[in-house]
């Protein structure tokens, strides 16, 4: 999923006149993409004169980061040495169905390649 690195972007409006769905909007004179509408065409990486879209894949550091200092708040309502790892057991389980859903998505998607689904 593209994104817009802020700090890069000098608000030129390049991408918000190219995306052939107007997912890209201008906000605080920084481009913004609405996930919803964008169809990842990949026409605004191509065009941005400022390399502000970013692929997701930079995200990923961050995405873990932000997992585990979520899970380390949730863990802090916990007490017992018990508690904690009984906790720990049903985050691992609720990470391993993203996991698994996104196993089976990316076997779906792969099959409408194909024809097949």
């Amino acid at each position: 999923m593209p994104w817009v690195n802020e700090e890069m972007c000098t608000g030129c409006g390049t991408c918000v006149d190219e995306c052939p769905v107007s997912a890209i909007t201008m906000v605080d004179d920084r481009a913004r993409i609405d996930d919803n509408e964008c169809i990842r065409c990949g026409t605004c990486h191509d065009i941005c004169p400022e390399e502000a879209v970013r692929h997701d894949g930079e995200l990923i550091p961050k995405e873990i980061e932000a997992n585990v200092a979520w899970v380390n708040r949730l863990l802090e309502h916990y007490h017992t040495a018990e508690e904690r790892q009984e906790f720990l057991e049903r985050i691992k389980r609720h990470f391993g169905k993203q996991k698994k859903v996104a196993a089976e998505t990316i076997v779906r998607v792969e099959a409408l390649g194909k024809g097949e689904g």
